[in-house]
């Protein structure tokens, strides 16, 4: 059996284990063993791959091997070093960045392969979907990386005609490949490279805050069929298939992330809503808010029979979620039933809330989704908003002119008494006033989430 039927062969075991890895994260009780998947089918296939490159080299074996191992090497150091250092609030701008390197990939290899092969017209419409695809990944990326991080302001950006700026990018682009494919030439391929970044950064520039959410799995989705355009310029299947699968599972997600949001996938991409930081005047919701202490706080807990936990980005920025683990298993210890509600867009990540908890330890079995839990709030005691905002706003269901009306929310302001944790009256990420905060049943406990959790805990 020669060397490349079995590396073709590796490259469908790790195909069957990608996919399984995809199956094992629909679920907390079996991500970890998805992930694991995940890392053997990459496993597999980087050493089938390596195989190859030894066989096929036109430079001496040795030097092919050095050069690939300098490169895993470095690989291996840096990846090591940023995943046992970044924080859970930082992995948003993370997968962000990861994201842009897969686009840059794409933009390289598509040069390297019109300039070292000799390609009909098929080949050359490869390489400038792959440059296209990349160059927009690549620059949107980046842009998602600084708004995640705070380094420019998540406001969208709303040039004059900003939808006939992208219509007309994407129109040049395709004349530009028709010339590319009828008169090969390195010029329309590096123009409609400057005009693709130019679209990417714009795209992603023109979508708020509010929509960072759909912002995070969009790349993810043009970071997939990237790859994949990779792989046809390759000619590896593996590249193809796992492409594919990227891209398609992250255009389902951007689905459901929109479906969320109560908003169309077009209209986010023409320019999304969010100005975080906003002030918020009592006279424009209507009332007064009413404070309360950590002691106080305590009291209500103790005298509850049933607890419902609402958690948001704020959580994870106080780096609350171990305090609250505490909080939950202390509390269930005194006979109280205690859950977790999680909204689909809590924090600007799909899934944030769920690995922040599960990374506390708190039982799967009583963290649900927000259709699981929405009709048990009226006969809940008290909730627990942390770090919250957005995602419980009932301005959502009730004016019909609020940037985020129709959105699915979490009904927490129906429970008998509502205690949000927050910093300030600011308004949140999509900067949408929320009236929640001024309504009957609502109290306000201000200060560092994690700092008025541990308080709450000396109370108790």
């Amino acid at each position: 059996m020669s060397l490349t039927t079995v590396a073709q062969a590796a490259y469908l075991v790790a195909a069957v284990l990608f996919i399984l890895s995809l199956a094992g994260l629909s679920k907390q009780e079996t991500a970890r063993r998805g992930n694991v998947l995940g890392m053997v089918g990459m496993g597999v296939a980087l050493v089938a791959t390596i195989v190859l490159s030894l066989k096929d080299s036109v430079r001496s074996p040795w030097v092919t091997a050095l050069l690939i191992a300098l490169v895993l090497v470095v690989g291996a150091v840096i990846g090591t070093w940023r995943a046992r250092t970044v924080e859970m609030t930082q992995m948003p701008e993370l997968i962000a960045m990861l994201h842009s390197f897969v686009g840059a990939a794409a933009v390289i290899i598509g040069y390297n392969s019109y300039l070292t092969e000799k390609a009909g017209g098929a080949h050359l419409v490869e390489v400038f979907l792959g440059v296209l695809i990349g160059a927009v990944t690549f620059t949107g990326s980046i842009i998602a990386f600084l708004k995640l991080s705070a380094r420019i302001k998540s406001n969208p950006l709303t040039l004059p005609g900003r939808n006939l700026l992208n219509l007309g990018a994407l129109v040049v682009s395709f004349a530009l490949m028709g010339w590319f494919v009828a008169a090969p030439s390195i010029w329309p391929l590096a123009i409609m490279t400057v005009v693709a970044l130019a679209l990417g950064l714009h795209l992603v520039a023109a979508i708020g805050g509010g929509d960072m959410p759909v912002v995070v799995s969009m790349l993810n989705s043009y970071s997939g069929w990237a790859a994949a355009a990779a792989g046809f310029m390759l000619g590896n299947d593996l590249l193809i298939v796992t492409g594919s699968l990227v891209g398609s599972s992250g255009a389902i997600l951007s689905y459901l992330m929109c479906k969320a949001m109560n908003r169309s996938f077009i209209s986010v991409i023409l320019g999304g809503f969010g100005a975080e930081g906003g002030k918020v005047s009592a006279a424009a919701v209507g009332g007064e808010h009413r404070e309360v202490s950590a002691a106080e706080a305590a009291e209500l807990l103790s005298s509850a029979r049933s607890v419902i936990v609402t958690p948001g980005y704020g959580m994870a920025v106080a780096k609350a979620q171990y305090p609250v683990a505490e909080l939950v298993t202390r509390l269930r210890e005194k006979g109280v039933t205690v859950r977790f509600g999680v909204h689909p867009v809590a924090g600007r990540l799909p899934g944030h809330m769920n690995v922040l908890l599960a990374e506390a330890k708190v039982p799967y079995d009583i963290v649900l989704e927000m259709d699981e839990i929405n009709d048990d709030f009226k006969d809940t005691d008290v909730v627990l908003v942390i770090g919250a905002n957005d995602t419980v706003n009932p301005a959502a269901l009730e004016d019909p002119g609020s940037p985020i009306a129709g959105m699915p929310v979490l009904h927490v302001w129906e429970a008998h008494q509502v205690i949000v944790f927050k910093r300030s009256m600011a308004t949140g990420y999509a900067g949408v006033p929320n009236p929640l905060f001024y309504r009957e049943n609502t109290a306000m406990l201000f200060g560092d989430a994690k700092t008025q959790v541990e308080a709450i805990l000396a109370a108790l």
